[in-house]
């Protein structure tokens, strides 16, 4: 177990101290440990995601514990991985700590004493450490103070702590069922005859009760069905796609918005993206299910590098955003983003959108959508644009902002139409 500890340090300290991204990090580390069990390599994500996931409180915690600065970072970081797995693991106490002990001595003997001392003391007053933590916000609740405030303003006290909650779980697994090679139903049936539960939660979507690997479900390789997060599949619905439409699916990786589309109604479909390794991945999810459009690498805010002039009667805009939708898939985004990142997100989206207003057909609809929770990013952003643009009108959506639940992340969708 050391070594596992060892290497979840490395990675929660490369994130926090580096500024690094989570799944880079484990994927680099993992490609490291290619002789791993895969037990291990799942205790590895478990306690990598795990630690972020609760790094205010854990750090809270330690805070409590410590009775001055940590000089050796290394041991800080470690700590944090320990407490988490005396927290939230199953793993036996006394197994924890001995490992974290041997974890330090190879990191740092001279510390080895006072990393023992610190964990059984944690051990003895647990409870007691847990409501004291609590009582600060990021203690409670695990992220930045400056994100708890900005919910706080925006959305209430109390909306905003079921937010912050529901970040801190873990992220339920929906598939999304290709129409083109059956329902529902059948899907549902053929998941049943694997033993596999799940339930229908909206026309696409079926949620699992328990996750499972892909290699596990019935006819993903064949393209029978695709991983994706219920509100994400809103997107496709919202569009309103047609058979014979010419669609535009800007910032389209990793291609699941598209290749919905493409399941919905036959398209001249042409997605595009400024990451030319990002649009492989579209490349091979169309491929995956049999489906088939033009990628085109090129950046949204700057058409005249790649739009051929002929306009659009449905243009996707997934603008770039803070992702702070989506925290409970990717915790390292509470600690890695600042308060300023969501002026520049802003900027960058009211530029993509006024580019992609251009390219749209006369009478046409364009989908303004993020993985935002932050209003700045998205009906200011829609407020600023039709201050501006007397042409656009705003439609009307039953669910405009998406929260996170235990059914979808947290998302925004603004479809607006081009008028006379």
């Amino acid at each position: 177990m050391h070594n596992i500890q060892l290497a979840a340090t490395q990675i929660v300290q490369q994130v926090l101290v580096d500024g690094r991204n989570l799944n880079q990090v484990l994927d680099e580390s993992l490609r490291r440990k290619s002789v791993w069990a895969p037990a291990q390599r799942a205790a590895l994500q478990d306690l990598s995601y795990g630690t972020l996931r609760f790094y205010g409180q854990l750090n809270a915690i330690l805070d409590l514990l410590l009775h001055k600065h940590m000089t050796d970072n290394r041991i800080s970081y470690l700590l944090l991985v320990a407490l988490y797995q005396l927290q939230y693991s199953r793993a036996a106490q006394h197994a924890v700590v001995d490992h974290a002990v041997r974890s330090a001595d190879i990191l740092n003997p001279k510390i080895r004493g006072l990393v023992n001392a610190i964990l059984r003391n944690f051990l003895r007053n647990q409870a007691d450490l847990l409501a004291q933590a609590a009582l600060k916000p990021e203690g409670r609740y695990s992220h930045p103070q400056w994100w708890i405030d900005e919910l706080r303003a925006q959305y209430g006290e109390d909306v905003a702590g079921g937010i912050l909650d529901a970040g801190n779980g873990h992220p339920p697994m929906t598939l999304r069922v290709n129409h083109r090679r059956g329902t529902t139903a059948d899907y549902l049936a053929q998941l049943s005859e694997q033993g596999i539960a799940a339930r229908l939660i909206a026309p696409d979507a079926l949620q699992l009760d328990r996750a499972v690997s892909v290699d596990k479900l019935p006819g993903f390789f064949e393209g029978l069905v695709s991983v994706q997060d219920a509100g994400a599949q809103y997107a496709a619905r919202l569009l309103d796609v047609h058979n014979g439409m010419r669609v535009l699916d800007a910032c389209a990786a990793p291609g699941g918005k598209a290749a919905h589309i493409l399941e919905l109604a036959d398209v001249e479909l042409v997605a595009l993206d400024k990451d030319e390794k990002r649009l492989l991945r579209v490349a091979e999810n169309l491929q995956r299910l049999g489906l088939s459009g033009t990628l085109l690498t090129g950046d949204a805010a700057n058409p005249a590098g790649w739009w051929d002039g002929k306009p659009f009667e449905r243009i996707l805009a997934d603008v770039p955003c803070s992702a702070t939708g989506v925290v409970r898939r990717h915790p390292d985004i509470k600690w890695l983003r600042r308060k300023k990142d969501i002026a520049s997100f802003a900027a960058q989206q009211s530029e993509i959108l006024q580019s992609l207003w251009a390219l749209l057909a006369q009478g046409g609809l364009l989908l303004y959508a993020t993985c935002s929770i932050f209003k700045q990013e998205n009906q200011d952003v829609i407020d600023g644009f039709l201050a501006k643009t007397p042409e656009a009108r705003q439609v009307s959506l039953p669910d405009g902002q998406l929260l996170p639940t235990d059914q979808h992340d947290g998302f925004f969708y603004a479809l607006l139409q081009k008028t006379a």
